[in-house]
């Protein structure tokens, strides 16, 4: 008989486990707070995986993961919760990731991230990304920034999702929710048919190729709030790398529209607390002032972004990595070693924990920015 998923995934969720891996040969894999661990000692049965990935799929499901070798699903345990899941092929089996999706959907401030992303969220036109890389948060903050506008803005939004992980309900707003490979076939066709759809706000799940970033763009354009992640680590590497999905010759036209279109980059990474209660996010933000405009528009002056915005912490709330790890330090929530680690300048950063800090480094009473 095979192992019950559910139980599994039971253990998986009362260990406070973020995603489980299985595959025949090895027993249950969990991430906890960023570290792989064995969830017990039994190993999987190719019959234990086959078993699972035949309960998990539904028939549609099952035919396209026969015919492309891999599927993306969601996947729901009544009285636990919800699950994303992909099943792929490894060395002639099939192995399947589970990431554990929270049962509630946690408030912006809950997920202690910077008070200027409410603001964002109520741009009523334009741009906004979310990035970081894989299981840095980005799909949890979206859903509490789609949340935030539910609760706060009485307008139509339409997610284009895969799978669909959080479950909205109509608050203030009324909400749509597509799934690629359910709903629709593919984001950019899912992305093209919502601008038919009288929507006020578009949340697309990833922007993942040409055609969805150029709808998502055009979109924007046309007086529509979009919101979507990519998978890049940093505002810089955001914005030179939607201008690369584009043919070169159109790089100047495409500088002009993100520039004229982008409201806000928020980059994530999270970091294990000094506590050792679980991570907290460390999270760069950029608002699109003149300046940054500027900057998106001549690809000499990308480069200097950091530093602007850096210099608009006070005014307009941003903030770069290095000094949302300041303040997370200065908090006590992280340690020292933590925060060089990840820091983007670690030998600046150390000199500023030591009192050497340069003359465009305003902080607040106690040096704290997050939103908590």
């Amino acid at each position: 008989m095979s192992r019950d998923i559910d139980e599994l995934l039971k253990k998986a969720v009362n260990r406070k486990a973020s995603d489980m891996h299985i595959k025949a040969g090895s027993p249950p894999i969990v991430r906890i707070d960023g570290a792989l661990t064995t969830l017990d000692e039994q190993k999987m049965s190719v019959e234990d995986i086959q078993g699972i990935a035949a309960h998990v799929m539904k028939e549609a499901q099952m035919e396209q993961f026969v015919k492309n070798r891999e599927s993306d699903m969601a996947y729901s345990v009544s009285g636990l919760g919800r699950f994303r899941c992909n099943a792929y092929h490894q060395r002639g089996t099939i192995g399947i990731v589970f990431r554990i999706i929270p049962p509630e959907m946690l408030e912006l401030e809950e997920l202690r991230m910077p008070v200027v992303i409410k603001k964002i969220s109520m741009e009523p036109r334009g741009l906004i990304l979310v990035t970081g890389t894989t299981g840095s948060g980005k799909t949890t903050t979206l859903a509490s920034m789609i949340d935030y506008i539910n609760s706060n803005r009485a307008v139509n939004i339409i997610t284009i999702e895969d799978p669909i992980e959080f479950l909205h309900r109509d608050k203030k707003s009324i909400i749509s929710q597509r799934e690629v490979g359910t709903d629709a076939t593919t984001f950019a066709k899912a992305l093209r048919a919502a601008l038919r759809q009288d929507p006020d706000v578009i949340l697309v799940g990833e922007m993942r190729d040409f055609e969805t970033v150029k709808t998502a763009l055009d979109a924007a354009e046309t007086g529509h709030l979009v919101l979507s992640t990519l998978h890049t680590t940093d505002t810089v590497e955001t914005v030179n790398r939607i201008v690369s999905v584009f043919p070169p010759y159109q790089h100047g036209q495409v500088r002009s529209q993100l520039a004229s279109v982008l409201k806000a980059i928020i980059s994530m990474r999270l970091i294990p607390r000094a506590d050792g209660g679980g991570r907290v996010p460390a999270v760069e933000i950029l608002i699109n002032t003149a300046t940054i405009k500027s900057c998106i528009e001549d690809p000499d002056k990308t480069k200097n972004i950091h530093d602007y915005i850096e210099e608009g912490f006070s005014q307009y709330g941003m903030q770069t990595f290095d000094q949302s790890l300041m303040g997370l330090y200065k908090s006590k929530l992280i340690t020292y070693a933590e925060a060089v680690n990840i820091a983007t300048n670690p030998d600046d950063f150390a000199l500023k924990v030591k009192g050497v800090q340069s003359t465009k480094d305003i902080w607040g009473a106690g040096g704290n920015i997050t939103g908590a």
